[in-house]
């Protein structure tokens, strides 16, 4: 019997001591998520490329090797995003996700009439105020609206062998992330 406490008692100091340990690296890995991760490079309205360049660590973890990806945090509450790249690739996608990593919208080149990255971020009162006087430079954008502020997009084009990296490279490099 009293081998049994014994090892029952035992359990339980250890799970007290790995609980512990949990809560007190907690907030080492919770500060490691991609926002954080893109804060520490760039600031807000700055495309950063994500992928694993020339030998040098992704900024963000999980990116799939056959895309080469950029991306760009924002926040609405200081007005509309415009995000555009003049190139060309093969095939582009496009994720937007909130400040947690969570999927807001998402599309691809199929999506864009002419197969052009251009694409506006807003919320719906700014959609509202926007479509009041429209610029002419935003008529064939686009139009995403979120209910979030703060928010990043992930542009990834797609490399199917070697010889396509120049092409994509220099598509997401020309990527712009303005605020209007």
């Amino acid at each position: 019997m009293f081998k049994m406490i014994y090892a029952i008692a035992a359990g339980l100091v250890g799970a007290g001591i790995v609980h512990i340990a949990i809560i007190l690296l907690l907030p080492q890995f919770s500060e490691r998520d991609a926002w954080s991760r893109l804060a520490m490079v760039a600031d807000l309205y700055r495309v950063v490329r994500i992928d694993a360049q020339a030998g040098q660590t992704s900024v963000v973890r999980s990116v799939d090797p056959l895309f080469y990806a950029a991306a760009c945090r924002f926040d609405l509450s200081d007005g509309i995003v415009h995000i555009r790249s003049p190139g060309k690739t093969p095939f582009w996608s496009v994720s937007v996700y909130d400040r947690d990593g969570q999927n807001i919208y998402s599309f691809n080149d199929r999506t864009a009439e002419t197969g052009v990255l251009d694409f506006v971020v807003l919320t719906r009162p700014q959609t509202i105020e926007l479509r009041k006087d429209l610029p002419d430079d935003l008529a064939g954008s686009i139009f995403v609206e979120t209910t979030v502020d703060e928010a990043m997009v992930v542009i990834r084009g797609f490399v199917p062998d070697r010889s396509f990296g120049p092409t994509v490279a220099e598509f997401l490099d020309s990527a712009a992330c303005t605020r209007r």
